[in-house]
């Protein structure tokens, strides 16, 4: 069994670091990005199993993230969880439409997000 690689997309590095440490102790790989414009250019080709992006991040926000990476054909089916402080129906629908394939709040309980992320990386 292979390791599944996760990119995590915050500009806080706090939850990045918890998001990381949640993962890693579930045998996760990880790769971190700093906000949108950082994580694409991490998408060079590299196999993501799963990419876990915050919603309102400076330069580029994980709605604009998600639109210009599943543009990708890399990309284009890797399943995306969207972190959020947003309760919004309204960003909701726009991610569903664009391919989020699940919706995090934050704050949230590590084995919350590990469950979803279970349902999501395929063994």
């Amino acid at each position: 069994m292979s390791v599944k690689t996760i990119l995590i997309v915050d500009d806080s590095f706090s939850l990045r670091q918890t998001i990381s440490l949640a993962l890693k102790g579930a045998g996760y790989a990880v790769e971190e990005a700093i906000d949108g414009r950082d994580a694409l250019n991490k998408l060079d080709g590299r196999k993501f199993n799963l990419i876990i992006s915050d919603l309102n991040m400076p330069n580029l926000d994980g709605l604009s993230l998600v639109r210009e990476l599943k543009q990708n054909p890399h990309y284009k089916f890797t399943p995306v969880i969207m972190l959020t402080t947003e309760s919004g129906d309204v960003h909701k629908q726009a991610g569903k439409a664009i391919g989020v394939r699940a919706w995090v709040h934050k704050p949230f309980l590590p084995p919350v997000l590990l469950e979803a992320v279970a349902k999501l990386v395929l063994p």
